[in-house]
C-alpha cells in the first residue's frame, strides 16, 4: 500500500507553522524535508524516523519498523501526538546534514 498525499499533507501541516517543510515523492512513498534535511520517511501511511542516540530520551521505547525491504530499523512516530512530533523534528533538525548536491555530468 504506497502513502497518500492526504497523509503527507496532514504531517506537513502538524509541521508547517514552525518550520520550512515540503514533501516530495520518492517511488511511490515520501520524503519529509524540514528546512531542506531530510527528516521523516513516509511509507504505507507510516511516519519513520533514524534511531539515533538524541532521540533515545524522547522515543527510545517507541515502536521499531522497517520502512522498505532492505532499510535499517527506524522508530515509528505517532504523528497524532503533535508535541512528541514536534519534539522529535526539534531534535533531528540540528543534527540531519543537508543534502550533498548532485555534480552535473
Amino acid at each position: 500500500m504506497a502513502t497518500s498525499s492526504d497523509y503527507v499533507e496532514f504531517l506537513c501541516e502538524q509541521l508547517g507553522s514552525l518550520w520550512a517543510v515540503r514533501s516530495r515523492k520518492m517511488f511511490g512513498e515520501y520524503m519529509v524535508y524540514v528546512n531542506d534535511k531530510p527528516i521523516l520517511l513516509v511509507c504505507d501511511n507510516t511516519v519513520f524516523v533514524k534511531i539515533i542516540p538524541e532521540l533515545a530520551p524522547l522515543i527510545g521505547g517507541a515502536a521499531r519498523g522497517l520502512p522498505y525491504s532492505g532499510a535499517k530499523e527506524h522508530y515509528i512516530l505517532d504523528i497524532e501526538d503533535k508535541d512528541i512530533l514536534r519534539a522529535a523534528v526539534e531534535i533531528l533538525e540540528p543534527v540531519t546534514p543537508l543534502p550533498k548536491a548532485r555534480k552535473k555530468k
